[in-house]
Protein backbone atom coordinates (compact mmCIF):
# COMPACT_ATOMS: atom_id res chain seq x y z
CA UNK A 1 0.00 0.00 0.00
CA UNK A 2 1.65 3.70 -0.68
CA UNK A 3 1.73 6.03 1.50
CA UNK A 4 0.22 9.43 1.38
CA UNK A 5 1.18 11.43 -0.86
CA UNK A 6 2.96 14.64 1.33
CA UNK A 7 1.45 18.20 0.99
CA UNK A 8 3.51 20.17 -1.93
CA UNK A 9 4.77 23.76 -2.14
CA UNK A 10 2.47 25.73 -4.91
CA UNK A 11 4.67 27.18 -7.53
CA UNK A 12 3.64 29.58 -10.74
CA UNK A 13 3.08 27.14 -13.37
CA UNK A 14 6.03 28.44 -15.59
CA UNK A 15 8.02 27.08 -12.82
CA UNK A 16 6.60 24.07 -12.61
CA UNK A 17 8.80 20.67 -13.83
CA UNK A 18 7.89 17.14 -13.92
CA UNK A 19 5.91 16.16 -10.35
CA UNK A 20 7.91 15.61 -7.44
CA UNK A 21 8.90 11.42 -7.04
CA UNK A 22 6.99 9.51 -3.95
CA UNK A 23 8.61 7.10 -1.91
CA UNK A 24 6.63 4.35 -2.06
CA UNK A 25 6.31 1.13 0.73
CA UNK A 26 5.92 -1.93 0.26
CA UNK A 27 2.90 -4.35 1.47
CA UNK A 28 2.09 -8.27 1.55
CA UNK A 29 0.70 -9.97 -1.76
CA UNK A 30 -3.00 -9.89 -1.30
CA UNK A 31 -3.82 -10.91 -4.70
CA UNK A 32 -5.45 -7.66 -5.22
CA UNK A 33 -2.14 -5.82 -6.84
CA UNK A 34 -1.22 -5.47 -10.37
CA UNK A 35 2.06 -6.85 -11.31
CA UNK A 36 4.26 -9.94 -12.60
CA UNK A 37 2.80 -13.31 -11.55
CA UNK A 38 6.02 -14.72 -9.52
CA UNK A 39 5.29 -17.39 -6.88
CA UNK A 40 7.79 -19.37 -4.74
CA UNK A 41 7.57 -22.31 -6.79
CA UNK A 42 8.49 -20.51 -10.30
CA UNK A 43 11.14 -18.54 -8.68
CA UNK A 44 12.91 -21.74 -7.28
CA UNK A 45 12.66 -23.54 -10.94
CA UNK A 46 14.29 -20.38 -12.28
CA UNK A 47 17.29 -20.48 -10.03
CA UNK A 48 17.09 -24.29 -9.61
CA UNK A 49 20.15 -25.09 -12.46
CA UNK A 50 22.38 -21.72 -11.87
CA UNK A 51 22.30 -23.00 -8.39
CA UNK A 52 23.83 -26.78 -8.83
CA UNK A 53 25.84 -25.66 -10.88
CA UNK A 54 27.48 -22.92 -8.78
CA UNK A 55 26.47 -23.92 -5.83
CA UNK A 56 25.35 -21.26 -3.80
CA UNK A 57 22.04 -19.77 -3.38
CA UNK A 58 22.68 -16.07 -2.82
CA UNK A 59 25.12 -15.91 -6.09
CA UNK A 60 22.61 -17.63 -7.52
CA UNK A 61 19.72 -15.02 -6.32
CA UNK A 62 21.89 -12.29 -7.23
CA UNK A 63 22.95 -13.52 -11.36
CA UNK A 64 19.01 -13.89 -11.56
CA UNK A 65 18.18 -10.72 -10.46
CA UNK A 66 20.93 -9.13 -12.87
CA UNK A 67 19.87 -11.29 -16.08
CA UNK A 68 16.42 -11.37 -14.99
CA UNK A 69 13.62 -13.97 -16.08
CA UNK A 70 9.98 -14.59 -16.99
CA UNK A 71 7.05 -15.09 -14.85
CA UNK A 72 4.17 -17.39 -14.99
CA UNK A 73 2.63 -16.18 -17.45
CA UNK A 74 5.55 -15.53 -20.00
CA UNK A 75 6.53 -12.05 -19.30
CA UNK A 76 10.05 -10.77 -19.28
CA UNK A 77 11.38 -9.29 -16.15
CA UNK A 78 13.87 -7.32 -16.68
CA UNK A 79 17.40 -7.53 -15.36
CA UNK A 80 19.50 -5.36 -13.68
CA UNK A 81 21.93 -5.03 -15.99
CA UNK A 82 19.93 -4.14 -18.59
CA UNK A 83 18.79 -1.49 -16.65
CA UNK A 84 22.09 0.05 -15.40
CA UNK A 85 22.76 -0.26 -19.44
CA UNK A 86 19.45 1.98 -19.54
CA UNK A 87 20.20 4.30 -16.91
CA UNK A 88 23.60 4.98 -18.80
CA UNK A 89 22.73 5.44 -22.24
CA UNK A 90 20.67 8.32 -20.33
CA UNK A 91 23.14 9.72 -19.05
CA UNK A 92 24.62 10.56 -21.88
CA UNK A 93 21.85 11.99 -23.44
CA UNK A 94 21.69 13.86 -20.68
CA UNK A 95 25.40 14.80 -20.45
CA UNK A 96 25.17 15.87 -24.19
CA UNK A 97 22.02 18.66 -23.05
CA UNK A 98 24.14 20.50 -20.19
CA UNK A 99 27.24 20.44 -23.03
CA UNK A 100 24.70 22.35 -25.24
CA UNK A 101 23.32 24.91 -22.24
CA UNK A 102 26.65 25.49 -21.02
CA UNK A 103 27.42 28.96 -22.01
CA UNK A 104 24.10 29.84 -23.42
CA UNK A 105 23.05 33.04 -22.54
CA UNK A 106 20.66 33.38 -20.21
CA UNK A 107 17.69 36.12 -20.30
CA UNK A 108 18.34 36.67 -17.22
CA UNK A 109 21.56 38.24 -17.20
CA UNK A 110 22.46 36.03 -14.56
CA UNK A 111 26.00 34.42 -15.04
CA UNK A 112 26.40 30.83 -16.17
CA UNK A 113 26.18 28.94 -12.64
CA UNK A 114 28.62 26.50 -12.26
CA UNK A 115 27.86 23.22 -13.24
CA UNK A 116 29.70 20.65 -11.22
CA UNK A 117 28.85 22.79 -8.43
CA UNK A 118 24.77 23.11 -9.04
CA UNK A 119 25.28 18.77 -9.56
CA UNK A 120 27.06 18.51 -6.11
CA UNK A 121 24.08 20.70 -4.53
CA UNK A 122 21.06 18.83 -5.92
CA UNK A 123 22.52 15.44 -4.99
CA UNK A 124 23.06 16.50 -1.51
CA UNK A 125 19.75 18.23 -1.59
CA UNK A 126 18.48 14.58 -2.07
CA UNK A 127 20.45 12.81 -0.23
CA UNK A 128 19.86 14.81 3.22
CA UNK A 129 15.96 15.48 2.46
CA UNK A 130 15.08 11.89 1.01
CA UNK A 131 15.67 10.28 -2.39
CA UNK A 132 13.03 11.87 -4.44
CA UNK A 133 11.76 14.43 -2.12
CA UNK A 134 14.53 16.85 -2.97
CA UNK A 135 13.47 20.36 -5.17
CA UNK A 136 16.45 21.60 -6.55
CA UNK A 137 17.05 26.20 -5.85
CA UNK A 138 14.77 27.76 -8.51
CA UNK A 139 16.33 31.04 -9.98
CA UNK A 140 13.88 33.66 -9.74
CA UNK A 141 14.39 36.64 -12.90
CA UNK A 142 13.97 33.95 -16.00
CA UNK A 143 12.17 35.97 -18.69
CA UNK A 144 11.32 34.14 -21.09
CA UNK A 145 8.29 34.12 -22.82
CA UNK A 146 5.24 31.77 -20.52
CA UNK A 147 4.44 28.10 -21.43
CA UNK A 148 8.60 27.54 -22.51
CA UNK A 149 10.97 26.47 -20.32
CA UNK A 150 13.61 28.55 -19.09
CA UNK A 151 17.10 27.87 -20.11
CA UNK A 152 18.19 28.41 -16.79
CA UNK A 153 15.48 25.64 -15.47
CA UNK A 154 16.21 23.14 -18.23
CA UNK A 155 19.32 22.87 -16.67
CA UNK A 156 18.21 22.40 -13.29
CA UNK A 157 16.13 20.05 -14.46
CA UNK A 158 18.77 18.20 -16.44
CA UNK A 159 20.98 17.98 -13.49
CA UNK A 160 18.01 17.18 -10.73
CA UNK A 161 17.69 13.53 -13.18
CA UNK A 162 21.03 12.98 -13.18
CA UNK A 163 21.50 13.25 -9.29
CA UNK A 164 18.23 10.25 -9.79
CA UNK A 165 19.81 8.16 -12.23
CA UNK A 166 23.35 8.34 -10.33
CA UNK A 167 20.95 7.67 -7.09
CA UNK A 168 19.48 4.56 -8.94
CA UNK A 169 22.51 3.46 -10.21
CA UNK A 170 24.02 3.29 -7.13
CA UNK A 171 21.29 1.11 -5.57
CA UNK A 172 21.18 -1.28 -8.21
CA UNK A 173 24.95 -1.95 -8.55
CA UNK A 174 25.05 -2.22 -4.74
CA UNK A 175 22.02 -4.87 -4.40
CA UNK A 176 23.55 -8.40 -3.28
CA UNK A 177 19.72 -10.02 -2.43
CA UNK A 178 16.76 -9.18 -3.25
CA UNK A 179 15.76 -7.53 -0.24
CA UNK A 180 18.18 -4.31 -1.01
CA UNK A 181 15.60 -3.43 -3.91
CA UNK A 182 12.84 -2.72 -1.33
CA UNK A 183 15.35 0.58 -0.90
CA UNK A 184 14.17 1.62 -5.03
CA UNK A 185 11.83 4.90 -5.43
CA UNK A 186 9.41 3.22 -7.24
CA UNK A 187 8.68 6.30 -8.40
CA UNK A 188 11.64 7.33 -9.61
CA UNK A 189 12.42 4.16 -11.30
CA UNK A 190 8.76 4.03 -13.14
CA UNK A 191 9.90 7.93 -14.38
CA UNK A 192 13.67 6.97 -15.58
CA UNK A 193 12.58 3.54 -16.64
CA UNK A 194 8.93 2.81 -17.27
CA UNK A 195 6.17 1.03 -15.40
CA UNK A 196 7.15 -2.58 -16.02
CA UNK A 197 10.48 -1.94 -14.77
CA UNK A 198 9.30 -0.54 -11.44
CA UNK A 199 6.78 -3.71 -11.04
CA UNK A 200 9.71 -5.59 -12.23
CA UNK A 201 11.89 -4.39 -9.33
CA UNK A 202 8.83 -5.02 -6.98
CA UNK A 203 8.36 -8.29 -8.12
CA UNK A 204 12.32 -9.40 -7.51
CA UNK A 205 12.63 -7.38 -4.31
CA UNK A 206 9.67 -9.87 -3.19
CA UNK A 207 11.81 -13.14 -3.72
CA UNK A 208 13.78 -13.70 -0.69
CA UNK A 209 10.12 -13.28 1.14
CA UNK A 210 8.42 -15.83 -1.39
CA UNK A 211 11.03 -18.51 -1.04
CA UNK A 212 10.94 -18.14 2.27
CA UNK A 213 7.21 -18.58 3.33
CA UNK A 214 6.94 -20.99 1.26
CA UNK A 215 9.45 -23.03 3.65
CA UNK A 216 12.17 -23.22 -0.12
CA UNK A 217 15.08 -21.11 1.94
CA UNK A 218 15.87 -20.83 5.63
CA UNK A 219 16.47 -16.90 5.99
CA UNK A 220 17.30 -17.11 9.42
CA UNK A 221 21.20 -17.51 8.87
CA UNK A 222 22.94 -14.95 7.34
CA UNK A 223 23.71 -16.16 4.49
CA UNK A 224 19.79 -18.29 3.47
CA UNK A 225 20.44 -21.93 3.10
CA UNK A 226 18.13 -24.86 1.05
CA UNK A 227 15.62 -26.59 3.47
CA UNK A 228 15.04 -30.27 3.06
CA UNK A 229 11.93 -29.72 1.49
CA UNK A 230 13.93 -26.82 -1.39
CA UNK A 231 16.26 -30.05 -1.40
CA UNK A 232 13.42 -32.72 -2.11
CA UNK A 233 11.81 -30.16 -4.69
CA UNK A 234 15.28 -29.90 -6.96
CA UNK A 235 15.64 -34.20 -6.90
CA UNK A 236 11.80 -34.05 -7.73
CA UNK A 237 12.12 -31.99 -10.56
CA UNK A 238 14.96 -33.39 -11.79
CA UNK A 239 13.46 -36.34 -11.89
CA UNK A 240 10.24 -35.93 -13.59
CA UNK A 241 12.47 -33.93 -16.06
CA UNK A 242 14.58 -36.65 -16.71
CA UNK A 243 11.59 -39.22 -17.36
CA UNK A 244 9.73 -36.45 -19.30
CA UNK A 245 12.48 -36.52 -21.90
CA UNK A 246 12.96 -40.30 -21.90
CA UNK A 247 12.06 -42.47 -25.42
CA UNK A 248 9.04 -44.20 -24.74
CA UNK A 249 11.19 -47.13 -26.70
CA UNK A 250 13.68 -47.01 -24.25
CA UNK A 251 11.51 -46.85 -21.37
CA UNK A 252 10.13 -50.13 -22.01
CA UNK A 253 8.11 -51.40 -18.96
CA UNK A 254 10.45 -49.07 -16.60
CA UNK A 255 8.22 -46.06 -16.64
CA UNK A 256 8.01 -44.77 -13.11
CA UNK A 257 5.97 -41.77 -13.16
CA UNK A 258 3.74 -42.34 -10.35
CA UNK A 259 5.66 -42.31 -7.14
CA UNK A 260 4.20 -44.52 -4.45
CA UNK A 261 5.58 -44.44 -0.88
CA UNK A 262 6.85 -48.31 -0.60
CA UNK A 263 6.04 -50.80 -3.39
CA UNK A 264 4.88 -50.47 -6.59
CA UNK A 265 1.95 -52.67 -7.72
CA UNK A 266 1.94 -54.91 -10.63
CA UNK A 267 -1.54 -55.66 -12.87
CA UNK A 268 -0.68 -59.59 -11.77
CA UNK A 269 -2.83 -61.30 -9.63
CA UNK A 270 -2.56 -64.35 -8.00
CA UNK A 271 -4.77 -66.58 -5.64
CA UNK A 272 -4.51 -65.24 -1.72
CA UNK A 273 -2.05 -67.41 0.33
CA UNK A 274 -1.26 -67.07 4.25
CA UNK A 275 1.48 -64.69 4.69
CA UNK A 276 0.54 -62.24 1.72
CA UNK A 277 -0.12 -58.64 1.96
CA UNK A 278 -3.71 -58.84 1.77
CA UNK A 279 -4.01 -56.26 -1.18
CA UNK A 280 -7.23 -57.42 -2.53
CA UNK A 281 -8.27 -56.87 -6.35
CA UNK A 282 -12.26 -56.77 -6.03
CA UNK A 283 -12.74 -57.22 -9.53
CA UNK A 284 -11.27 -60.63 -9.64
CA UNK A 285 -12.44 -61.85 -6.19
CA UNK A 286 -15.91 -61.32 -8.08
CA UNK A 287 -15.12 -62.47 -11.37
CA UNK A 288 -14.10 -65.84 -9.43
CA UNK A 289 -17.31 -65.97 -6.88
CA UNK A 290 -19.41 -65.51 -9.96
CA UNK A 291 -17.62 -68.69 -11.98
CA UNK A 292 -18.05 -70.28 -8.85
CA UNK A 293 -21.61 -69.84 -8.16
CA UNK A 294 -22.83 -69.69 -11.22
CA UNK A 295 -24.47 -66.37 -11.31
CA UNK A 296 -26.97 -64.85 -9.50
CA UNK A 297 -26.95 -61.60 -6.52
CA UNK A 298 -26.05 -60.96 -4.04
CA UNK A 299 -22.52 -62.57 -4.62
CA UNK A 300 -21.53 -64.69 -1.71
CA UNK A 301 -17.42 -64.76 -1.24
CA UNK A 302 -15.94 -67.70 -0.19
CA UNK A 303 -11.56 -67.64 0.94
CA UNK A 304 -10.86 -69.83 -1.90
CA UNK A 305 -11.87 -66.50 -4.21
CA UNK A 306 -9.49 -64.30 -2.94
CA UNK A 307 -7.39 -63.07 -5.43
CA UNK A 308 -4.32 -60.39 -4.32
CA UNK A 309 -2.31 -57.97 -6.38
CA UNK A 310 1.35 -59.31 -7.01
CA UNK A 311 3.61 -56.60 -5.28
CA UNK A 312 7.28 -56.14 -5.80
CA UNK A 313 8.88 -57.80 -2.91
CA UNK A 314 11.24 -55.49 -0.78
CA UNK A 315 14.42 -56.68 -2.05
CA UNK A 316 16.80 -54.10 -0.47
CA UNK A 317 20.01 -52.57 -2.74
CA UNK A 318 22.63 -50.83 -1.90
CA UNK A 319 24.01 -48.31 -4.19
CA UNK A 320 27.10 -45.99 -4.50
CA UNK A 321 27.28 -43.15 -6.71
CA UNK A 322 30.11 -41.97 -7.88
CA UNK A 323 30.28 -38.09 -9.35
CA UNK A 324 33.46 -37.04 -11.15
CA UNK A 325 34.06 -33.54 -10.27
CA UNK A 326 36.89 -32.76 -11.67
CA UNK A 327 37.54 -29.33 -13.80
CA UNK A 328 37.20 -31.01 -16.85
CA UNK A 329 33.72 -31.98 -16.14
CA UNK A 330 32.96 -27.79 -16.19
CA UNK A 331 34.98 -27.47 -19.38
CA UNK A 332 33.36 -30.16 -21.19
CA UNK A 333 29.75 -28.96 -19.76
CA UNK A 334 29.32 -32.41 -17.79
CA UNK A 335 28.89 -30.86 -14.76
CA UNK A 336 25.12 -29.69 -14.53
CA UNK A 337 24.33 -32.98 -15.93
CA UNK A 338 26.02 -34.99 -13.72
CA UNK A 339 24.74 -32.99 -10.38
CA UNK A 340 21.27 -33.15 -12.02
CA UNK A 341 21.36 -37.17 -11.93
CA UNK A 342 22.52 -37.37 -8.66
CA UNK A 343 19.78 -35.01 -7.37
CA UNK A 344 17.12 -37.03 -10.02
CA UNK A 345 18.46 -40.20 -8.23
CA UNK A 346 18.53 -39.46 -4.48
CA UNK A 347 14.68 -38.36 -5.45
CA UNK A 348 13.82 -41.65 -7.09
CA UNK A 349 15.33 -44.04 -4.26
CA UNK A 350 13.72 -42.33 -1.27
CA UNK A 351 10.33 -42.30 -3.21
CA UNK A 352 10.50 -45.52 -4.33
CA UNK A 353 13.12 -47.41 -2.53
CA UNK A 354 12.85 -45.76 0.41
CA UNK A 355 14.39 -49.03 2.10
CA UNK A 356 17.62 -49.17 -0.01
CA UNK A 357 20.72 -47.34 0.40
CA UNK A 358 22.15 -44.46 -1.39
CA UNK A 359 25.83 -43.20 -0.53
CA UNK A 360 27.22 -40.60 -2.37
CA UNK A 361 30.97 -39.87 -3.16
CA UNK A 362 32.28 -37.39 -5.62
CA UNK A 363 35.79 -37.57 -7.04
CA UNK A 364 38.40 -34.95 -8.31
CA UNK A 365 42.21 -34.60 -7.24
CA UNK A 366 41.02 -36.53 -3.86
CA UNK A 367 37.75 -37.95 -3.19
CA UNK A 368 35.33 -37.07 -0.47
CA UNK A 369 32.20 -38.95 1.02
CA UNK A 370 28.76 -36.27 0.40
CA UNK A 371 25.33 -36.41 2.30
CA UNK A 372 22.25 -35.50 0.94
CA UNK A 373 22.16 -31.97 1.74
CA UNK A 374 25.57 -31.21 0.62
CA UNK A 375 24.71 -32.25 -3.14
CA UNK A 376 23.02 -29.09 -3.90
CA UNK A 377 26.64 -26.96 -2.90
CA UNK A 378 28.88 -29.43 -4.16
CA UNK A 379 31.12 -27.83 -6.53
CA UNK A 380 34.19 -29.01 -8.78
CA UNK A 381 37.75 -29.01 -7.57
CA UNK A 382 39.88 -26.52 -8.61
CA UNK A 383 42.79 -28.69 -9.37
CA UNK A 384 43.44 -31.02 -12.14
CA UNK A 385 43.42 -34.51 -10.94
CA UNK A 386 40.59 -37.48 -11.36
CA UNK A 387 41.39 -39.84 -8.47
CA UNK A 388 39.45 -42.56 -9.42
CA UNK A 389 41.37 -44.18 -7.08
CA UNK A 390 40.56 -42.85 -4.27
CA UNK A 391 36.68 -42.56 -4.99
CA UNK A 392 36.81 -46.65 -5.53
CA UNK A 393 38.00 -46.55 -1.81
CA UNK A 394 35.60 -44.37 -0.26
CA UNK A 395 33.14 -46.30 -1.74
CA UNK A 396 33.92 -49.53 -1.38
CA UNK A 397 34.15 -48.73 2.54
CA UNK A 398 30.84 -47.07 2.52
CA UNK A 399 29.22 -50.37 0.95
CA UNK A 400 31.47 -52.96 3.48
CA UNK A 401 29.08 -51.68 6.29
CA UNK A 402 25.65 -52.98 3.67
CA UNK A 403 24.15 -56.16 3.58
CA UNK A 404 22.17 -55.71 0.57
CA UNK A 405 22.79 -56.33 -3.00
CA UNK A 406 25.75 -53.76 -3.52
CA UNK A 407 26.63 -51.55 -6.74
CA UNK A 408 28.93 -48.64 -7.30
CA UNK A 409 27.77 -46.17 -10.13
CA UNK A 410 30.47 -44.04 -11.59
CA UNK A 411 30.08 -41.12 -13.79
CA UNK A 412 33.10 -39.75 -15.23
CA UNK A 413 34.54 -37.94 -18.31
CA UNK A 414 37.96 -39.15 -17.83
CA UNK A 415 40.53 -41.76 -17.08
CA UNK A 416 42.10 -41.93 -13.42
CA UNK A 417 44.80 -39.25 -13.45
CA UNK A 418 45.64 -38.88 -9.73
CA UNK A 419 46.17 -42.02 -6.74
CA UNK A 420 46.37 -41.74 -2.98
CA UNK A 421 50.13 -42.64 -2.53
CA UNK A 422 50.96 -44.38 0.99
CA UNK A 423 50.82 -41.18 3.34
CA UNK A 424 47.77 -40.08 2.19
CA UNK A 425 48.83 -37.63 0.29
CA UNK A 426 46.91 -36.98 -3.37
CA UNK A 427 49.56 -37.61 -6.70
CA UNK A 428 48.56 -36.37 -9.98
CA UNK A 429 49.89 -37.16 -13.20
CA UNK A 430 48.78 -36.55 -17.40
CA UNK A 431 49.21 -38.89 -18.84
CA UNK A 432 48.56 -41.36 -15.83
CA UNK A 433 51.23 -43.16 -14.69
CA UNK A 434 51.10 -46.96 -14.47
CA UNK A 435 51.18 -46.47 -10.75
CA UNK A 436 47.96 -44.36 -10.77
CA UNK A 437 46.43 -47.80 -13.17
CA UNK A 438 47.82 -50.16 -10.74
CA UNK A 439 46.29 -48.70 -8.27
CA UNK A 440 42.85 -47.90 -9.25
CA UNK A 441 42.84 -51.93 -10.81
CA UNK A 442 43.49 -53.22 -7.10
CA UNK A 443 40.30 -51.54 -5.72
CA UNK A 444 38.52 -52.55 -8.75
CA UNK A 445 39.38 -55.99 -7.86
CA UNK A 446 38.48 -55.53 -4.41
CA UNK A 447 35.40 -54.49 -5.18
CA UNK A 448 34.93 -57.95 -7.21
CA UNK A 449 36.33 -59.93 -4.57
CA UNK A 450 33.50 -58.69 -2.29
CA UNK A 451 30.83 -58.37 -4.82
CA UNK A 452 30.52 -54.96 -5.46
CA UNK A 453 29.20 -54.72 -9.16
CA UNK A 454 30.60 -51.08 -10.43
CA UNK A 455 28.29 -49.97 -13.77
CA UNK A 456 30.65 -46.77 -15.31
CA UNK A 457 29.15 -44.18 -17.84
CA UNK A 458 31.47 -42.53 -19.63
CA UNK A 459 31.49 -38.89 -20.80
CA UNK A 460 33.11 -37.85 -24.07
CA UNK A 461 34.99 -40.89 -24.02
CA UNK A 462 38.54 -41.45 -25.13
CA UNK A 463 39.77 -44.17 -26.69
CA UNK A 464 42.59 -44.57 -23.63
CA UNK A 465 39.32 -44.20 -21.23
CA UNK A 466 37.61 -46.13 -23.14
CA UNK A 467 40.52 -48.94 -22.99
CA UNK A 468 40.64 -48.47 -19.23
CA UNK A 469 36.61 -48.97 -18.42
CA UNK A 470 37.07 -52.07 -20.66
CA UNK A 471 39.45 -53.52 -18.58
CA UNK A 472 37.49 -52.46 -15.38
CA UNK A 473 34.41 -54.26 -16.81
CA UNK A 474 36.60 -57.32 -17.32
CA UNK A 475 37.97 -57.27 -13.58
CA UNK A 476 34.34 -56.56 -12.45
CA UNK A 477 31.98 -58.35 -14.31
CA UNK A 478 29.69 -54.76 -14.53
CA UNK A 479 29.07 -52.76 -17.27
CA UNK A 480 29.69 -49.78 -19.12
CA UNK A 481 27.78 -46.97 -20.99
CA UNK A 482 28.83 -44.17 -23.99
CA UNK A 483 26.76 -41.45 -22.86
CA UNK A 484 26.38 -37.76 -23.10
CA UNK A 485 25.71 -34.87 -21.26
CA UNK A 486 22.16 -34.73 -22.65
CA UNK A 487 21.55 -38.56 -22.31
CA UNK A 488 23.05 -39.50 -19.42
CA UNK A 489 20.34 -39.04 -16.98
CA UNK A 490 18.58 -41.73 -19.46
CA UNK A 491 21.01 -44.00 -19.16
CA UNK A 492 21.62 -43.97 -15.39
CA UNK A 493 17.76 -44.11 -14.40
CA UNK A 494 16.43 -46.74 -16.46
CA UNK A 495 19.27 -48.81 -15.65
CA UNK A 496 18.76 -48.27 -11.99
CA UNK A 497 15.59 -49.55 -12.37
CA UNK A 498 16.01 -52.42 -14.71
CA UNK A 499 18.40 -53.22 -11.75
CA UNK A 500 15.62 -53.41 -9.34
CA UNK A 501 13.19 -55.51 -11.33
CA UNK A 502 16.33 -57.87 -12.00
CA UNK A 503 16.13 -58.22 -8.04
CA UNK A 504 12.74 -58.73 -7.63
CA UNK A 505 12.24 -61.28 -10.21
CA UNK A 506 15.54 -63.42 -9.14
CA UNK A 507 14.14 -63.45 -5.85
CA UNK A 508 10.67 -65.03 -6.52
Amino acid sequence: MARPKPLRKLRRPELQARPEPVRFAYSRWDGSQTGFELDADHIFDEVADDLLYHGALTGALRRLMADGLRDRAGRDIEGLRSMLERLREQRRRLLEQLQALDGADFASGEAVPDLAELRERISRQMMQQGAGKATPERRCGDTTQQGDTPQLQQLLDALSRLAEIDQLERLLQSATNPSDLLEADLEAVRGLLGGNAASGLQGMAQMADLLAEARLIDARQPHPGLTPRAIRKIGQNALRDLFSRLDPDMRGRHSIARAGPGHEREPLTKPYSYGDPFNLHIGQTIRNAVARTGGGVPVRLHSDDFEVEQTEQQVRSATVLMIDLSLSMPMRNNFLPAKKVAMALQALISNLYPNDYLGLVSFGETARELRPEQLPDASWDYVYGTNMHHGLMLARAMLRRQTANRQIIMITDGEPTAHLTASGRAFFSYPPIRETLDLTLAEVAGCTREGIRINTFMLDATSQMTGFVEQVTALNGGRAFFATNENLGDYVLVDFVAHKRSLVTAGR
